[in-house]
């Protein structure tokens, strides 16, 4: 019977994210389909032509996307690792989230002054810190604060990622690692599934405190090295 039912849960889990990939790529495809149609029968003026061209490149470029989340899921996850300094890592993160961060108005800050090392990838490791606080920027709809504090209890190492942005209730914290659930009007989902996939892969976790209009904090916890 316990066979049986975990048998049940697996299937109804691959149905759920093919169904899902499905979706979130046939809405671009379908876009392009229709304008390749009208590129057919010429009913497309040639000054609308490279308007129109245009938007069947960002549509594609959507479609690669979600395609390129879900190998990032599926690929093998035995990558090398090495000693890594957490505080250089920090800092390049917010090199890359920063543009994106101003054009939010949001101010981030870091409480990041030791040094702490973990045995990981640093591309994955960037990867998962980028999803996490680009999510935590996009919460933000009326700018704010985010800030990215990194300590030691015990032997492990705590990352705080927190938002001062919208909140989530119970239900969508139990959602948030679930196959393009996202809270985000045009999110897949995909990147807080990554990051979550990084982190178990590290022998880590992933805990989350978020209240409603007051903001959200991630802690991923890493064991020391």
């Amino acid at each position: 019977m316990k066979e049986k039912i975990h048998r049940a849960e697996k299937f109804m889990v691959t149905c759920e994210l093919a169904a899902s990939i499905a979706h979130e790529i046939r809405n671009p495809l379908t876009t392009v389909y229709g304008f390749m149609q009208m590129f057919s029968k010429k009913e497309i003026s040639e000054t609308q032509k490279d308007d129109y061209l245009q938007v069947m490149l960002m549509e594609l470029e959507k479609a690669q996307l979600v395609i390129n989340d879900y190998l990032s899921l599926i690929k093998p996850q035995n990558v090398a690792r090495e000693l890594l300094d957490i505080r250089p890592i920090v800092e390049q993160v917010i090199e890359v989230i920063l543009p994106i961060a101003i054009q939010c108005n949001v101010k981030v800050e870091s409480d990041n002054e030791c040094s702490y090392y973990i045995y990981a990838n640093t591309d994955n490791l960037k990867m998962c810190l980028i999803n996490i606080a680009t999510n935590g920027i996009e919460a933000m709809t009326n700018g704010g604060m985010l800030r990215i504090n990194v300590k030691k209890v015990k032997n492990r190492i705590v990352i705080d990622i927190i938002d001062t942005g919208i909140g989530m209730s119970s239900e969508e914290i139990n959602r948030i690692a679930m196959p393009f659930y996202s809270i985000k009007e045009k999110g897949t989902g995909l990147g807080t599934m990554i990051a979550y996939s990084i982190v178990k892969g590290l022998n880590g976790d992933i805990e989350i405190k978020s209240e409603k209009g007051k903001g959200t904090r991630f802690s991923i916890i890493i064991p020391s090295s």
